[in-house]
């Protein structure tokens, strides 16, 4: 199940990281640090350096290559500022794909998680032909629990003690898990999402 290496919406261009997004995308998470550590596990080793972060994001690069994981930026379609990540992944079994997302701290609330969510969810049924489409949140995280009922995601468990502690904490945190299938997708609020694919 391929992913598309560019997804553009009304307002965003949503594609594979390269290497030379190292400088935006670091500006990007250490400006939001305290916006993204309490929700983002991978945030809680930040600041990383200009040269881990290029690797890292290599290292995106040749999993998008090889189809073991798909993870983009997000982009303004306006001024090309990196507004924040996403990915669907490939960690939740067979015929099914997990979305992730974060959004950096001087553009939230303008609704991008909703547009950028809504399509990922559409290109995840209409172009990699998956079954499934997972979200998972910790029921905490308010601004991102709304975002999957928003575009049709029914709320399917809340499951005890799944998500790692807080960086100097050892209590394990809750997560919701929400799920679409294909057969529940057309006319939902994500099917309603404007994209195209650029050749």
């Amino acid at each position: 199940m391929p992913a598309p290496p560019v997804i553009q919406t009304p307002r965003l261009v949503i594609r594979c990281w390269d290497t030379a997004d190292a400088p935006p995308l670091k500006g990007a998470i250490d400006s939001s640090l305290d916006h993204l550590q309490p929700w983002m596990p991978w945030a809680a080793s930040e600041p990383t350096s200009l040269e881990e972060k290029a690797a890292l994001l290599g290292e995106f690069r040749d999993d998008f290559r090889s189809g073991t994981d798909f993870v983009y930026g997000i982009f303004s379609r306006e001024d090309g500022e990196v507004i924040g990540g996403c990915g669907l992944h490939t960690r939740v079994g067979e015929g099914a794909l997990e979305i992730g997302y974060w959004v950096r701290a001087s553009r939230v609330g303008r609704g991008y998680a909703t547009e950028t969510v809504g399509a990922l969810t559409a290109v995840a049924f209409t172009v990699c032909g998956v079954d499934r489409v997972e979200i998972h949140i910790d029921p905490e995280n308010e601004a991102s629990l709304r975002i999957p009922g928003k575009l049709g995601f029914a709320e399917e468990a809340r499951l005890r003690r799944r998500l790692a502690p807080f960086a100097g904490t050892v209590e394990r945190r809750d997560e919701v898990i929400f799920t679409l299938f294909a057969d529940e997708f057309a006319g939902t609020p994500a099917a309603a999402v404007e994209f195209e694919l650029p050749t």
